[in-house]
């Protein structure tokens, strides 16, 4: 069994930021369970360009108001507390934060901890 606070990722390597955002990551390839997962902030007014070419991510937003524009379509979508959005199809795509949002993101293949978005927008693969 894997038990962990919020305050125990806290200022820890499993924080991960940019001017933009906070990831703080509760379970990584390490804990080897298949799937990584995410408790993540994204800041209020913040428009954010990503693009997961290696992973699939689901995310569940819990605090906040914004944006997701799937960029290949157009198609915006309002994500609100409550709402769930999966990239199933490696979407490139705009987070737009009207207020601070929250996120509960999963993404398989799990993240090994360190990934920082790099200058297209998505996550390297990484294995260890």
């Amino acid at each position: 069994m894997i038990v962990k606070s919020l305050e125990d990722l806290m200022g820890t390597e499993d924080e991960t930021s940019d001017e933009n955002w906070s990831s703080r990551r509760f379970i990584l390839k390490k804990d080897n369970v298949g799937f990584s997962l995410n408790d993540t902030i994204i800041g209020a007014g913040t428009d954010n360009y990503f693009w997961y070419k290696n992973h699939i991510e689901a995310v569940y937003c819990i605090e906040g108001e914004g944006t997701i524009e799937k960029l290949e379509t157009g198609d915006v979508y309002d994500i609100k507390p409550g709402t769930m959005y999966l990239l199933d199809e490696h979407d490139k795509h705009r987070l737009q934060a009207r207020t601070q949002m929250r996120m509960v993101c999963v993404f398989n293949p799990p993240l090994v901890g360190t990934e920082t978005h790099n200058e297209e927008g998505y996550y390297p693969l990484l294995t260890e």
